[in-house]
């Protein structure tokens, strides 16, 4: 079961005693690669995805040849999961020793920890790879879902919703969320959405809420208690709409962004959407979408955020995951993460920061036959206050959890 959030931040409350980021990192990044040598990093990331998989375990044997260091992948389900045992490490005392090294992260998860001083840090300043990062253009680099990042995590990968469709069966796909109901009406069963809290699914509510909400910046701030449930009526009012006419008439869901790229696959639905503008050009390469699915963008523009890397107060491999979060820094891993044979994760860094041989890796990469262009994106909305997508989802279970 996937520990609430709102639970987490209750017991965030608990739990705070002192400052935890006063724990012992390496002054220079120097000591960091001194000290890692012979570390095993713990790293808790998603594991939901058998290509980021790969990459994790190439990145693995990289930073094992240049730096000794060890890296073992904890394929989590939610990444909720890690945040509750390092949680609950810190209730019981446990202040080094930790069990969790490294953990990919954003949103309401990185919110929590940093409330409950679960932590380490800062230490992305110490990264040289940090200086190559695009925090002038790319915002969401330095603010997660309206939170400070305070140097308390390092910039991965960055992600925008696009919506998939097969140009062969829907070659004019709704563009606006508002035109989804009528669109589903008169497709009826070919459309549908991962239940919550996948977070692909919980985007597309988001996308849905700040579509129908009447004033969108009311999102970048927490609700007042009760807020939600009001403002957020219009976006029942839309599902209400929708839903009969979902695949399976909405009496199920996908259940992750995998099996809604699947029932695409299948032709069982002609719409899917993912968070990663390269994703479809990377199952295609992959042979996992047919090769006429394109990809688009709704009028107005889509959710967009960055995602991290974190370090938890208690690591026991402090030095090792900065070493590690450094690699995945570098335009060697950057690039290959963002090749759409690869995974076709957009990158953090800025090309004008990069050495000349180092661009070079990023012009040699496909765009990839239905990647978007930067331009072609369009407007990066903002993500919502985290406790706003509790909130949500919270509201959501209520009406249709089983």
């Amino acid at each position: 079961m996937r520990p609430s959030i709102a639970r987490l931040f209750a017991l965030a409350v608990l739990a705070i005693a002192g400052d935890a980021h006063a724990d012992s990192l390496p002054a220079r990044f120097e000591d960091a690669a001194a000290a890692a040598r012979g570390q095993t990093v713990y790293f808790n990331a998603w594991g939901g995805n058998e290509r980021i998989n790969a990459y994790i375990a190439w990145a693995g044997e990289r930073v094992r040849a240049l730096h000794g260091v060890r890296l073992r992948h904890v394929k989590l389900a939610d990444t909720a999961e890690a945040v509750a045992r390092v949680l609950a490490e810190k209730t019981a005392g446990r202040d080094d020793g930790g069990s969790v090294d490294l953990i990919w992260i954003n949103g309401e998860n990185f919110a929590a920890m940093k409330q409950a001083g679960l932590l380490a840090g800062p230490f992305v300043h110490l990264l040289p790879g940090f200086g190559m990062v695009d925090v002038e253009t790319k915002p969401t680099t330095t603010v997660d879902f309206t939170i400070p990042v305070e140097g308390l995590e390092a910039p991965w990968g960055m992600a925008q919703l696009v919506f998939l469709h097969d140009r062969a069966r829907v070659p004019k796909p709704p563009r606006r969320i508002a035109d989804f109901p009528a669109w589903a009406a008169a497709h009826p069963g070919r459309f549908t959405y991962p239940a919550p809290p996948d977070f692909t699914g919980t985007t597309f509510l988001k996308q849905a809420l700040h579509a129908t909400i009447g004033d969108p910046s009311v999102l970048q701030r927490a609700p007042a208690p009760g807020e939600a449930a009001t403002l957020s009526r219009p976006l029942w009012d839309f599902l209400e709409a929708l839903h009969p006419y979902l695949w399976r008439a909405g009496r199920s869901f996908p259940l992750s962004d995998q099996h809604l790229r699947q029932l695409l696959d299948d032709g069982e639905i002609d719409i899917a959407f993912s968070f990663n503008p390269g994703e479809a050009s990377s199952a295609i390469a992959a042979g996992l979408l047919p090769e006429t699915v394109r990809t688009y963008v709704l009028d107005g523009g889509t959710i967009a955020n960055t995602h991290f890397l974190a370090i938890p107060f208690n690591a026991s491999a402090k030095a090792g995951a900065m070493v590690v979060a450094d690699f995945l820094l570098s335009p060697e891993a950057q690039a290959r993460k963002q090749d759409p044979r690869i995974w076709g994760d957009p990158t953090v860094l800025a090309m004008d920061k990069l050495p000349a041989a180092a661009r070079a890796l990023f012009d040699a990469l496909p765009l990839g036959v239905a990647t978007l262009t930067p331009a072609e994106l369009g407007p990066a909305l903002p993500e919502p206050h985290p406790a706003w997508m509790s909130e949500i989802e919270s509201l959501w279970r209520q009406r249709y959890g089983t």
